[in-house]
């Protein structure tokens, strides 16, 4: 009971040793603010600018999960495809593995040009980061299917189709949702990396400014916000994934 006590309390406790120690350096080696803020600064900005910080987390927010929800449903349909299909397999998958290595940084510019500043290059560039592992791991899911099970099903008289959908995509659930998990982060980066780019408001537009300014706890604090809607969401995703998926961790619970 105690160790399971221990384990649950293990992140606060290293966040808390973590924050402490980060605290006692700023002070000690007296590191002035707009270097390196200490922990209590960027707590003051939150009381400070709580209405500014409210108003662009939001923002980012609904952003980020409007790029999420379409890289959802492209990442599905691109996965399905590609791991169905040996030929589809080896003719995309190579072809998306170089449209992931290319910086997105890079083409923020261009969504500018295309789309102009304001909503559109924020939810693109969460799509564009997000729908990548997305893809790959319901690919992978349907592609590495065991061929003698799925020999075993045909012999039963079951058609391609009944095997991809009544054994295929039940199996890639785990993956699925392990994908979920990093992309949701992934999205995030994305939005805040349009915003910082070329957005006129958010949580990257208000670092952006801030730094602008040599008020680094304001930045700080912009990240700290990320940081904690990126894991909100991320325990989100784990909340369902052992709720819908109990029987692939039949193991790791049992140990």
């Amino acid at each position: 009971m105690k160790q399971k006590t221990l384990e649950r309390l293990s992140p606060l406790i290293v966040l808390a040793a973590t924050l402490l120690l980060w605290e006692l350096i700023v002070r000690i080696l007296s590191i002035p603010e707009y270097i390196f803020p200490s922990p209590s600064e960027i707590s003051l900005q939150f009381g400070e600018f709580r209405e500014p910080l409210l108003q662009a987390a939001w923002k980012t927010l609904w952003v980020t999960m409007l790029g999420f929800g379409v890289s959802i449903v492209v990442g599905v349909l691109l996965g399905f495809l590609i791991g169905s299909s040996r030929m589809a397999y080896t003719a995309l998958y190579p072809l998306m593995v170089a449209f992931n290595a290319v910086p997105k940084a890079a083409v923020v510019p261009i969504l500018v040009v295309w789309f102009g500043i304001g909503l559109g290059p924020g939810i693109l560039t969460a799509f564009l980061i997000s729908f990548f592992p997305i893809t790959v791991n319901i690919a992978t899911g349907l592609a590495t299917m065991e061929p003698e099970l799925e020999d075993v099903l045909r012999v039963l008289g079951a058609r391609r189709w009944d095997v991809l959908m009544k054994v295929g995509l039940p199996r890639s659930m785990p993956y699925f949702y392990g994908s979920l998990k990093i992309a949701i982060t992934l999205a995030f980066v994305g939005t805040v990396l349009a915003e910082m780019t070329a957005g006129d408001s958010g949580i990257g537009y208000l670092m952006q400014t801030a730094g602008s300014q040599q008020r680094m706890s304001l930045a700080f604090a912009g990240l700290v916000t990320i940081g904690v809607m990126a894991m909100v969401m991320y325990e989100i995703f784990s909340w369902i994934e052992k709720r819908t998926t109990a029987w692939a961790h039949r193991g790791s619970q049992s140990a």
